[in-house]
Formats: C-alpha cells, sequence, structure tokens
C-alpha cells in the first residue's frame, strides 16, 4: 500500500493543488482525470519522486519498486531494439553472475564442512530462488513478446533506438517498464504514440498485471477497459471514485446534481435571513431576534460548487463551400523511402460529405497517404483533388510546428486574412485564450493549449476536406467531445487519422484500413470495423487450425484429433473463464458504487435524511463490505485459474 498525505504542490507563488491524501492499494487500475493543467502529470512526477512537493508526503515501502514513463523522453542509448529492450532485466544480470561466481568459487573449494562453504551454499540457493521467482529463463521470450504486442516486427529488433522517431522510442521505454514488472506502474498519456492494436494489446496487458497501476489518458475507452477507480483532479482538491471512467461520469453527474441542490437551498435560506436582519435591523423590538439571526449566518458553513467548472472551449466548423461529387481520386498510388515500401498500388475514390477514418499500425502509410494527398510528398501514380476542393489540414505533430518565438495572438494574426482578422480575439477566446493568455509566447504553452491554438487555425479559412491527423492528442476529455461535436456538425468531407476508438465511434461512415501496404474498404464506423477483424482474426485461427491438423494428420490422426479437442476444450474453459471475470468485475463496480454513495451518505447524514441509529442502514452496509471483500477474492480465485489454462 502506498499513501499520499496532505501533498501539496505551488509553482510561482500559486498552488497547483494542496492537502490532497490518498492511498494506492496493491491492484489499484487508477485513472488520473481533469482538465489540462489541473496537475495529473505533475502529480505522476511527485509519485515517482522526480520532483519534490511543496508540502506533504509520500510514504512508499522501501521493499515497493516503482517505474514511471513520463509524455516525452531523450533518447542517449546506442543499443538496438532488442538489446535496449533487455536492458530491463538488470536485477536478472546481477543475479546471474552472482550465481557464476558463487559456482566457481564452491568448485575450487575443499572445505565442504566450513561454515564459509556453508554461507556460500545458502547464498547460491537463495539467488537461484529469486532467479527463478523472476522468470529469468524466460527473458528472451518475454521482451520478444512485449515488444511484438507493442507494435515492432521483429525486423526491427535489430534496428538502432537513435534512428527511431520518438513515438518508437517511447514505445521502447514502456517495454522496459511492462518488463521489469514493477509494483507501481506510473503512466502518462501512454496511448498517446500507441496504434489501436497496441492499445488493445496493452489494455489485455494491464488488466491481468500483478503490480498497482496509476495512469493518465484522454482515451475514455483504454480508461474503461484497464481502470477500476478514477480520481478527479479539480481546482487544487481531489475527488476519488471507486469505479471506471464512464461510471465516475455518471456519480459526477449526481454529486454535482446534489451539490447545486444544496446549494440553491442554502443560498435561500442565507437570502431569508438576511432579508429579516435588514428589515429589522432598526427596529429596538427585534433587537434580540435579529441578533440571533446575524449569528445564526455566521455559524452557516456555506456550500461551495468545488466540483462545478464549466470552462471549455467552444466553436464550429465554418460552412464548407460548394465542391464537385469527388473530393479526391487515387490511381494505383505507390510510396517507398530507402528502407521500406510503405504503400502499392492503391486505388481509392473519396467522394464528397464522406467522413472517412483512416486506421491501422503505425508505419502501414496513414500520415504518408495524408500528406501525398496535400501535395507535400512525391509519389508514383496519380492523386486528383475534385472541383474546387479547399484543404484543411491538422497534422500529428501541429503542436511542434510552430514559431515558439511568436505569441498565440502572433501566430493567429500572421497567417490570417481579410474580414477574419477582425474575429481574432474572438476565435482565441472560443479556444480559452483570453486576456493575458494571447500574449503569452507559444514556448510557454502546454501540450494541450498547443494543440487548442493549431486546431484554432482551422478556423481561419472555409474548407470543404478537412484531413486532421491524430487530433485529439494532449486533449482533455472535455475538449475532445467538444471537438467530435463540432466535426459531427461539420458539412464537409473528412479523413481523419486517429487511434481513439471512443472518439472514432460514430464519427466516420467508411473505415480505410492500412495492412500490409495496401488499404481495404470496410463500411460503417469504428465499432463494426473492430468487431469484424476480431471475427476475421478468429476465422484465421481456425483456418491455420485446419491447416496444420491436415498437415499433421498423414503423421498421427488420432493423435492430432486428441490434440485437436483439447485446444478446443482448452479455448472453451478459457473464454468460460473470460466471461466469469467480466461478470464478476461488473459485480465489484457495482458493490464498490452502493459502498461509495454510502460512504458519502454516512458522511453526511443530514443531508441524506439518514437516521445513523438506524440498524437497518449498518447491517445493509456490512454486507455490502463483506460481500465485497468475498467477490474480491473470487475474481483473484478466477484469474488464477485463468493464468492456469493459458499457461497450459
Amino acid at each position: 500500500m502506498y499513501s499520499v498525505n496532505n501533498l501539496g504542490i505551488r509553482f510561482s507563488g500559486i498552488d497547483l493543488f494542496s492537502n490532497i491524501s490518498f492511498l494506492i492499494n496493491e491492484k489499484d487500475r487508477i485513472g488520473l482525470t481533469g482538465k489540462n493543467g489541473a496537475g495529473k502529470s505533475t502529480l505522476l512526477k511527485l509519485l515517482s519522486h522526480k520532483i519534490e512537493p511543496t508540502q506533504g508526503q509520500i510514504i512508499i515501502p522501501k521493499d515497493k519498486t516503482v517505474r514511471y514513463l513520463p509524455q516525452h523522453i531523450t533518447c542517449t542509448t546506442n543499443l538496438n531494439v532488442f538489446d535496449e529492450a533487455m536492458t530491463a532485466f538488470e536485477e536478472h544480470s546481477l543475479l546471474e553472475n552472482q550465481i557464476q561466481e558463487i559456482t566457481s568459487q564452491l568448485s575450487n573449494r575443499t572445505d565442504y564442512e566450513s561454515k564459509a562453504y556453508m554461507k556460500l551454499i545458502e547464498d547460491l540457493q537463495h539467488a537461484n530462488d529469486r532467479f527463478h521467482i523472476l522468470d529469468g529463463q524466460s527473458r528472451e521470450g518475454n521482451t520478444e513478446k512485449v515488444l511484438l504486442g507493442l507494435g515492432f516486427e521483429k525486423n526491427q529488433f535489430t534496428k538502432a533506438v537513435s534512428k527511431l522517431s520518438g513515438g518508437w522510442q517511447m514505445r521502447v521505454e514502456l517495454a522496459k517498464i511492462l518488463l521489469q514488472t514493477p509494483d507501481l506502474i506510473l503512466l502518462d498519456e501512454p496511448t498517446n504514440h500507441l496504434d489501436i492494436e497496441s492499445i488493445q494489446w496493452l489494455e489485455n496487458f494491464l488488466k491481468i498485471y500483478g503490480g498497482a497501476v496509476v495512469l493518465v489518458s484522454h482515451d475514455r475507452a483504454f480508461l474503461d477497459a484497464v481502470t477500476n477507480r478514477t480520481i478527479e483532479i479539480t481546482r487544487g482538491k481531489i475527488y476519488d471514485y471507486k469505479c471506471n471512467y464512464s461510471n465516475y461520469v455518471e456519480q459526477r453527474k449526481l454529486l454535482l446534481d446534489q451539490q447545486v441542490s444544496r446549494y440553491e437551498n442554502q443560498q435561500k435560506e442565507i437570502k431569508e435571513v438576511e432579508d429579516f436582519i435588514q428589515r429589522f435591523r432598526y427596529k429596538a423590538t427585534k433587537a434580540k431576534q435579529v441578533q440571533s439571526r446575524i449569528k445564526q449566518l455566521d455559524k452557516i458553513d456555506q456550500q461551495e460548487l468545488d466540483l462545478l467548472d464549466k470552462k471549455s472551449i467552444h466553436f464550429k466548423f465554418p460552412p464548407a463551400p460548394p465542391s464537385g461529387k469527388i473530393s479526391v481520386e487515387i490511381e494505383n498510388y505507390s510510396k517507398s523511402f530507402p528502407d521500406k515500401d510503405v504503400l502499392k498500388g492503391v486505388n481509392i475514390t473519396i467522394l464528397k460529405n464522406e467522413f472517412i477514418a483512416f486506421v491501422g499500425r503505425n508505419g502501414e502509410g496513414k500520415t504518408t497517404l495524408a500528406k501525398s494527398i496535400l501535395g507535400q510528398l512525391e509519389h508514383d501514380g496519380n492523386i486528383k483533388l475534385g472541383h474546387n476542393i479547399k484543404i484543411g489540414y491538422y497534422a500529428q505533430n501541429q503542436a511542434e510546428l510552430m514559431d515558439e518565438e511568436q505569441t498565440v495572438f502572433e501566430t493567429i494574426d500572421n497567417v490570417a486574412v481579410g474580414e477574419v482578422r477582425k474575429q481574432i480575439k474572438n476565435i482565441l477566446g472560443s479556444f480559452l485564450f483570453s486576456g493575458e493568455d494571447i500574449d503569452k509566447k507559444v514556448k510557454v504553452l502546454s501540450g494541450g493549449e498547443r494543440s487548442r491554438l493549431a486546431l484554432a487555425k482551422l478556423l481561419l479559412e472555409p474548407v470543404n476536406l478537412l484531413i486532421l491527423d491524430e487530433p485529439t492528442n494532449h486533449l482533455d476529455m472535455q475538449s475532445k467531445d467538444i471537438l467530435k461535436n463540432a466535426l459531427l456538425n461539420y458539412n464537409g468531407t473528412l479523413i481523419l487519422v486517429s487511434h481513439d476508438r471512443d472518439f472514432l465511434k460514430g464519427l466516420s461512415n467508411k473505415v480505410y484500413e492500412f495492412r500490409n501496404k495496401n488499404i481495404k474498404e470496410h463500411l460503417g464506423d469504428i465499432t463494426y470495423f473492430l468487431e469484424k477483424r476480431k471475427l476475421e482474426n478468429l476465422k484465421e485461427i481456425e483456418r491455420k487450425k485446419k491447416s496444420n491438423a491436415n498437415a499433421k494428420s498423414a503423421i498421427n490422426t488420432s493423435s492430432n484429433k486428441q490434440q485437436y479437442q483439447q485446444r478446443k476444450e482448452q479455448e472453451k474453459a478459457r473464454r468460460k473463464a473470460l466471461k466469469a471475470i467480466e461478470n464478476i468485475e461488473k459485480e465489484i463496480d457495482e458493490i464498490e458504487s452502493m459502498i461509495a454513495i454510502m460512504d458519502e451518505q454516512l458522511s453526511r447524514p443530514q443531508d441524506f435524511n439518514i437516521n445513523l441509529e438506524d440498524g437497518e442502514f449498518y447491517a445493509k452496509y456490512n454486507r455490502s463490505k463483506k460481500r465485497l471483500e468475498t467477490t474480491i477474492i473470487e475474481w483473484e480465485q478466477l484469474h488464477e485459474n485463468l493464468e492456469a489454462l493459458t499457461d497450459k
């Protein structure tokens, strides 16, 4: 268990947050949420001791290990991908050296009965036991498994890490953290540099991970899949919910409604008291009652709307100019780089008002094709834009392309033309830049602020083809929802490159899957596509099973049938175990939500009309606690059963 006590931190004389306290249990999956700038990344840095707090303390037991993945890293290694990932096993290497050294000493000694000899035997046994506990024999296999899961191909294992892009370097760093199996993992936006398949692999890894996880992410689907607890940081305080993100949103709304109701009732009460004081202040016959009301007013503990924060961006895209029926026509398109063929012989047509999602693993050509449509890359084949097509483009690294010495206002003013220049302050205000903010230099802006500024540039000119490459990176949940609503109301053609499943959901009517140097068209949105791909993968597995069975049948048909039946039964048992885990996790969420509500009721019984002498309430509360303990034990047993099935 890890303890955060009365923690606070101050920058430039201003408290980011203060007096926050909470516990992290050994198997918690905590999602930190809150607006950009609320302090989520800062809290992770504090937990990892990268920075020190202004007040309070963080207590981490000495025998516990903590590993932290920041949003950005600096590459200093000269190793290749596989060898760098293997550096995660520092303790394994030390143990191996220790085992070899002790073994060598023992082979050269003859004092078999001495204390020193027996001490060496004990040390060797301890080192061997620790080596086996750490699964030292499986280092290479585990490294390969994790690297493949995070999207690397085997032919990339020997590539120098220093030659990789920042996103792929982050994957290597993430792989090292996962391979070290620390007691507490701290992840800051781990999905920003991952594609959909890698995100899903990471989800499954973290779900059954043996330690605790605290993460910051703006990927709602990822948070829902991984977390069982949500800590919101807002206005310098925290609110702890024993549930995943979507359930937190519902509970938060309920608490907001209750808070607003209490606030309004209290304001009504205060006004009535103040009116009485004002009316009878100068009447001698009412002096006693007036003094009584003044004392009553002083004793009121005024309700604050701590959770209410309505500050958010608001905008809509300008109406799209008229255009022809075809937006983009691509014929026999191919693109290669010196070390890789990316796409070959691609033929697609994008029609007016279509909303297209580009999906696929990183490096499969999504951004390359987007840049080719813009005319930024040379290529083979033809790309023809439709009649009167005007393109608006948001690059994946758009925020990094801005001149850091320019101010927020200058960034927009330098590219705005015509009548729109009169609206610059209004546009910036829509993206939360107002007052002194517009005079800030780009270099001091946070990642979220830079992303908002880059989005603001898209409103400077009406366009009928929007190409957005990972626009949600660094945007908070509320800003992402507002961007999505603005896109849903956009009346032009949209090409969207994104790995954010929740953001893509309902936002496209066609999915282009980039895979194996080609593009496959799928009708429908991302949800249908993911379900279909999963089905196709299962069919592929079945085809491989049948193929393998046919190949071996000539050798030993009866043995193959038996093995196939065993695999079939094992897979059936595994699916049954996964379903049981899913059901019991839902039950745990429901019980924890019920306990959280009852805890809230116990803390303020007068607000909920709770009679603390009511034995039935406490009986229900204790039953819920007991049921939670029992259910968690069942959950752990189910996971042990699943691991046993997986190891077979």
